[in-house]
């Protein structure tokens, strides 16, 4: 497993990072001691970050990556995420951060942050959305770098909307965030515009989600399938929106078909090394709920980069969809 830098004086951490979302519980049924099973699979293989959030099975998915860490010897860095207080999702322009984020609902969650991964100091918390409307007025993230310098953080970090990823950016030239959590990948690429260059530029670490498109672009769901309803994905491709991923990722197929990779990659192969190819990259984070999907994320690691002209033919395939998100 090849690592990178999450941050200049940062660790070196897995190129494919464990995605901890399933394994709390809303990607349908999903059993611990598969979860567990997976989490060692990954660590086996060479991954050493895991990100988490509060919202992952109201913490449960936290509490299965202390369990199994208890039990490993290997240094495992492990992000999670802070939600805002209930209301809006992703918060509005109209939302104070007062009302969402303040001082001592911030202090309260990291706490339980910390308690729940049965640690005295959290790798790297990220504030799990965000509004530009708070840019001007960053009170929450000045709180977190008070829990830094009380030593209860390593590093900062926030999780970009959806709606507007870009937001982050003045964060990251203001030097107010470590690390920042993007969503990107074939479909979506506006993260290339703005954010990945001023990562360069400033030295922040990127974390990519995504990046398999909750599973589409691993080109194993027809048209025609339908997610079971606990399964959040039963509401990202509601509608004819699966028949409108799936006729795209047919086509994305076919290029790969063409270029001839097929021998070599699959198409999640591609997807991930689509990502990889940016060296501001430094984990893209991949749902493992399964030890056959770990098998199958961390080979990706060892395969040889896509060539220039696969590059040059993926980005065609960007794709202006709207908001997908109700929220997670």
């Amino acid at each position: 497993m090849h690592t990178r830098s999450l941050s200049p004086e940062g660790p070196k951490v897995s190129e494919i990072g464990f995605g901890a979302w399933a394994i709390g519980g809303q990607w349908g049924k999903q059993s611990d001691e598969e979860s567990i099973k997976s989490l060692h699979a990954a660590i086996d293989r060479g991954v050493n970050f895991i990100d988490t959030a509060a919202g992952y099975g109201d913490g449960h998915s936290e509490s299965l990556i202390a369990s199994t860490l208890k039990d490993r010897s290997e240094q495992v860095f492990v992000a999670t995420k802070t939600p805002p207080s209930p209301g809006v999702w992703p918060p509005s322009p109209y939302c104070r951060w007062q009302d969402r984020y303040s001082a001592a609902y911030l202090r309260e969650n990291v706490n339980d942050r910390l308690k729940n991964l049965g640690v005295d100091r959290i790798d790297l918390l990220q504030l799990h959305t965000w509004t530009r409307a708070w840019n001007d007025d960053p009170q929450p993230l000045l709180v977190l770098r008070q829990m830094r310098d009380e030593g209860k953080i390593n590093l900062i970090g926030v999780s970009t909307p959806e709606h507007d990823q870009d937001c982050v950016v003045q964060l990251m030239r203001n030097g107010l965030v470590d690390v920042v959590q993007v969503i990107f990948n074939l479909f979506d690429q506006q993260a290339a515009a703005q954010i990945l260059p001023v990562a360069a530029e400033t030295g922040t670490g990127v974390i990519v989600r995504v990046a398999l498109d909750e599973g589409s672009l691993t080109g194993k769901y027809g048209p025609e399938h339908v997610f079971p309803e606990d399964d959040f994905r039963h509401q990202y491709f509601a509608g004819d929106r699966m028949q409108r991923t799936a006729a795209r990722v047919a086509e994305i197929q076919s290029d790969i078909e063409m270029l001839g990779l097929t021998e070599i990659y699959t198409p999640a192969d591609v997807a991930l090394k689509f990502v990889l190819a940016r060296p501001e990259v430094s984990s893209v984070i991949a749902g493992m709920r399964t030890v056959k999907q770990v098998e199958q994320n961390t080979r990706t690691s060892q395969l040889r980069d896509l060539p220039s002209e696969a590059l040059t033919r993926l980005r065609r395939h960007h794709w202006h969809r709207g908001i997908w998100y109700s929220g997670k």
